[in-house]
């Protein structure tokens, strides 16, 4: 024998407590696993495998396979049950023992797993453009209300499944994008998540109404390039797909004089003198540049030049929206957080700079302040601003800001907090999710179900559905601790729906399991979906940089690579989010010729030199 006898042996009786093991958690789960969708039963079966299977340590196994040179990929997740048994017949055919019964086992072989995770990704996200492996979702802008041209463009970039968050806009925005969307590709599944009990910063208090101009300037202060402004009458907004660095609202009929080679001078609200030349008449709009910078307010006179040596004219700059405030926060400082709806303010200092009125905002769920700690840590705007909580009151906490930028953390409304140590005891469906649920089964093909944590709050949901008679798919976003804690419970409540996903929702769930963890459990979740043969997600921050940007970082190229493991990729809203889906659709297509979900292929490699 080449392979010593002592180690197969060690190896055999190894793999007989595991199919032990396994025979134990399936009659465990056997109550469950009847429960499940007719579609999910087998796949709930192999699910409970797989957690038999991770119920050891399976580094001590794959070291003894390693060694004597056998495969170590026991812990496949496909098929585990499958997997066992031909590791066990290989052992076997090497000790020249009788290959083992296996008339009774339950598996699926590799062609039937194929097709059920094919099937599965079809009822969720609908059939896949060009060819891909993986699906691109994209999140919804509230401009996509107005702009039918922005589905087409979307449409042909690639998006198979878009995305609504009902967090944000109202029913007559959602569905005016659902039926711009539909108008084009009637196929195309339609996703809206349930805001949930995510816990935002409050209301700022209005900002001045002012516009700054700021032109593009070298490390010298130089002007490479001058800003380019977008003068029209107030709520014409510029041509769909070009930006403006700057919209200034003026009036319509002097405007309509204007033309290319006219110009206007002011004074800006520092009294510095100041020009816009006009380039270019696009409808009842003018694209202008201005290679000062300025600070435009409501009623900045304008003296209009028609022509380069003609008589001018006086004008007014409109009214203008007041800008949305910010708090800036540094290292040290403190924050007033607000139990009531107070408007947040940012600092007030003296004229020697001596702080007066601390920063301070409000929480959009006071329930919260019962059950925070004093120590306890606090994030801000997805983990941009983190803090401990310093002093817990009836009426308000004082946190101390411990990291931000090293220029300063910039917080605003409507923005994030995460509380990952804290037990808020907030779980479920909230008030607003059951109203905004009645118009999502009937206009939506899947619910997404954001911050599920226990497998009541399936329960919670699937009970609401009945209520509704409705028929919808489900995705199950898991973007805390907790839920990553309860997933397999999860998983199982929700498989007596047909179909179900999961969206690992990056952006909170880093937040509560910790930068250190995340990448971990980020696999982790991969892996059970996988067992569970069920479509997974891969969301949040998607070539974020591009989308907002225009420009992608190395990093969030590879990241949107590695994206190509899961079934599908979520991109968030951004100015340029057609050029992300563009983008996202190359990568995707280019890296499935060397990737299948974690296996590695090996095309043929060509070179320029022949060996």
């Amino acid at each position: 024998m080449i392979l010593p006898k002592d180690k197969l042996l060690e190896i055999a009786a190894t793999i007989d407590l595991m199919m032990r093991r396994i025979s134990e958690f399936e009659h465990h789960y056997e109550t469950k696993i009847n429960s499940v969708h007719p579609n999910y039963t087998e796949s709930a079966r192999n699910l409970v495998h797989y957690l038999a299977l991770r119920s050891f340590n399976l580094d001590i196994l794959q070291e003894k396979l390693d060694t004597i040179g056998l495969p170590n990929s026991v812990a496949s997740e496909n098929s585990v049950l499958l997997n066992l048994l031909n590791y066990k017949t290989i052992i076997n055919s090497l000790l020249k023992i009788d290959l083992p019964d296996t008339d009774d086992a339950v598996y699926f072989t590799n062609k039937k797993i194929k097709k059920a995770l094919k099937k599965n990704a079809i009822a969720l996200f609908g059939n896949i453009q060009n060819k891909r492996r993986t699906a691109i979702m994209v999140t919804q802008p509230t401009f996509a209300a107005n702009e039918k041209q922005f589905a087409k463009s979307l449409l042909e970039q690639g998006m198979d499944c878009a995305r609504i968050n009902c967090a944000h806009d109202n029913e007559l925005i959602w569905k005016q994008i659902i039926e711009h969307i539909r108008f084009y590709d009637s196929d195309c599944k339609i996703m809206m998540d349930l805001g949930g009990p995510k816990i935002r910063t409050g209301k700022m208090k209005p900002g001045p109404k002012v516009i700054h101009i700021k032109p593009k300037r070298n490390a010298l202060g130089q002007v490479m390039e001058p800003a380019k402004i977008w003068l029209a009458p107030f709520g014409l907004k510029p041509p769909e797909g070009e930006e403006a660095d700057a919209i200034v609202p003026v009036n319509k009929k002097w405007l309509r004089k204007t033309h290319k080679g006219s110009y206007i001078v002011f004074r800006d609200a520092r009294d510095k003198k100041c020009k816009i030349v006009i380039d270019e008449k696009k409808g009842n709009g003018r694209w202008g540049s201005c290679s000062d910078s300025a600070f435009v307010t409501t009623g900045t006179l304008l003296n209009v030049f028609l022509e380069k040596k003609s008589n001018s004219e006086m004008h007014a700059v409109q009214e203008l929206l007041p800008l949305e405030e910010a708090i800036f926060l540094s290292e040290g400082d403190v924050l007033r957080l607000d139990r009531e709806p107070v408007l947040g303010e940012p600092a007030v200092y003296d004229r020697m700079g001596n702080l007066e009125e601390l920063p301070h905002i409000s929480c959009s769920l006071p329930e919260i302040f019962g059950k925070v700690r004093v120590g306890e840590p606090i994030y801000f705007d997805d983990g941009k601003i983190e803090g401990i909580i310093k002093e817990v009151q009836s009426k308000h906490l004082m946190v101390e800001i411990t990291n931000t930028k090293k220029t300063g953390g910039r917080l605003k409304a409507d923005k994030g907090i995460n509380l990952p140590e804290s037990d808020l005891g907030i779980n479920g469906l909230t008030a607003k999710d059951k109203i905004d649920l009645k118009f999502v089964v009937q206009n939506a093909d899947t619910v997404n179900f954001s911050f599920v944590n226990t497998k009541q709050d399936v329960e919670e949901l699937l009970d609401e559905l009945g209520k509704l008679n409705a028929s919808i798919g489900i995705i199950l976003k898991i973007e805390t601790r907790k839920a990553f804690q309860n997933l397999p419970q999860i998983l199982l409540e929700a498989m007596r729906n047909y179909p179900i996903g999961v969206m690992i929702a990056r952006g909170d769930l880093a937040i509560e399991t910790g930068w250190k963890n995340f990448a971990i459990i980020q696999e982790e979740i991969l892996q059970i979906c996988n067992a569970a043969r069920l479509p997974d997600i891969w969301a949040t921050q998607v070539l974020e940089n591009l989308a907002k940007k225009g420009i992608p970082t190395r990093a969030e190229i590879t990241d949107a690579a590695m994206a190509q493991r899961a079934d599908c990729v979520m991109l968030n809203k951004g100015p340029y989010i057609e050029k992300a889906v563009r983008m996202l659709d190359k990568i995707l297509t280019k890296m499935q010729r060397i990737q299948k979900k974690k296996r590695t292929l090996f095309p043929k490699l060509e070179f320029n030199e022949k060996l």
